[in-house]
């Protein structure tokens, strides 16, 4: 008995491909002392942090996990797809895991509270455990209704794969057609995939680690969830946390004017294009509801 008690995994227990996984991604981006770097790579590399970015926040949080407006079946897919070209798993894994949080925020059962585990867990060494391997279906029957949905997910490596080598396929392109850009196929997929996948990586956790921590107060939540002006500018939104997690179903977190949310300035552009529509809003009397004072901030 006592032999099978110190074989069972523990709470902290990695998995040791997603871990290796991380580890790699990070030390790839040493490669950019090795292939230089050029205007075209930086471009290349800002632009897909905001594009992915804006796929992670408006439709793996705002979407599936929360399902703040509504979209085609075809266009579900290939937002889907391009969330999962950030490695950050498939999107029914996103969203499975993330209602889990909404769940239990702050509580001993939350995933990533940096209240309960400090701030490397909370932010990323919660991800390659052991126990958040893989999604549970069952806990998003929504989603997991789409079978392209659950192929996706299962196949979560394929779209950061082939944007790897699609980029690697630019640079070399370019480094033999145009070649007064200085750029080539590896400094491409270093900087275009590797450093800008990290730094997106970061930008998407801070929420987790620096959200619950950093920032103001104005609702009355029953975890320690913030807003916070910089985080939201780096994650083109997310960072107004306090009034999120006050009310989640909201497709705009920026609830007035003065808070910048990219992602909903965007979802609005695509719905005018009609490719998104049924936004689901905070109802006006409830923006001033619970709002804290300066004495139960302290």
């Amino acid at each position: 008995m006592a032999l099978a008690t110190l074989t069972q995994p523990t709470e902290r227990t990695y998995a040791p491909i997603s871990w290796t996984f991380f580890i790699l991604m990070h030390l790839a981006c040493l490669g950019a002392f090795f292939v230089g770097v050029s205007p075209v790579a930086l471009a290349m590399a800002a632009a897909l942090y905001l594009i992915r970015m804006f796929a992670i926040t408006a439709f793996y949080h705002r979407y599936f996990s929360h399902r703040t407006f509504k979209t085609s079946r075809l266009a579900q897919f290939l937002f889907a797809f391009l969330g999962a070209t950030s490695a950050q798993q498939g999107p029914l894994w996103w969203a499975e895991k993330h209602r889990h949080h909404h769940k239990y925020s702050d509580l001993p059962e939350d995933l990533h509270s940096p209240i309960q585990s400090g701030f490397w867990m909370s932010h990323i060494g919660w991800v390659p455990l052991q126990k958040n391997v893989g999604t549970d279906y069952r806990k998003i029957p929504d989603l997991a209704k789409f079978p392209e949905l659950v192929w996706l997910d299962k196949n979560h490596i394929l779209p950061p794969v082939l944007l790897g080598f699609t980029l690697w396929l630019l640079g070399t392109a370019l480094e033999q057609f145009w070649p007064a850009l200085g750029s080539n196929g590896m400094q491409m997929l270093v900087w275009g995939f590797f450093v800008s996948t990290v730094v997106l990586y970061h930008g998407t956790f801070t929420i987790n680690s620096l959200c619950h921590v950093w920032g103001s107060r104005r609702y009355a939540t029953k975890d320690d969830s913030r807003n916070n002006f910089w985080l939201a500018l780096i994650t083109l939104g997310e960072g107004w946390h306090n009034n999120h997690h006050y009310y989640a179903t909201s497709v705009r977190q920026g609830f007035f004017w003065w808070e910048i949310d990219v992602s909903y300035y965007l979802l609005r552009l695509l719905g005018v294009l009609g490719i998104v529509w049924d936004f689901k809003q905070v109802p006006a009397h409830l923006k001033s509801k619970q709002i804290l004072t300066k004495h139960q901030l302290n």
